[in-house]
């Protein structure tokens, strides 16, 4: 089991910038994909971005230029740096683990999971709300 607990949500203007991390504990040795999802009110979850145990990053499309995740190995803790923040990136923001520590079918294609089911573990949420 892996236990995750995000925090650094909060209200930010638009074109502000947000910090959020992810703290894991638990099995911890555990090799997985860590990743970030988002979820807005009436949208389904969304994924933001993945990382493997490499330090290999993998950004949804839309998203890439504005997000950056990184990981503290030594400490479990998981971040995701955003910037330029837009009234759209407002959401429940979630993190999420996959066992393996495969993050991606092809990464080279760009094939990465980004499905929910793709993902065992889960944190509760943090909350983004970006204004005008």
């Amino acid at each position: 089991q892996v236990h995750l607990v995000e925090y650094g949500g909060g209200s930010v203007q638009a074109g502000g910038s947000l910090r959020l991390s992810c703290t894991a504990s638990g099995n911890t040795d555990r090799r997985v994909c860590m990743g970030w999802f988002r979820q807005s009110p009436g949208k389904d979850r969304e994924w933001v971005a993945s990382i493997d145990p490499n330090g290999r990053t993998n950004y949804a499309d839309s998203l890439e230029g504005r997000l950056t995740i990184s990981q503290d190995n030594a400490k479990h803790i998981l971040y995701l740096q955003m910037n330029s923040l837009k009234l759209e990136d407002g959401g429940m923001y979630q993190c999420a683990a996959r066992d393996g520590g495969v993050c991606c079918m092809d990464r080279d294609a760009g094939i990465c999971y980004a499905l929910p089911i793709d993902y065992a573990w889960w944190g509760q949420g943090t909350q983004v709300t970006v204004s005008s």
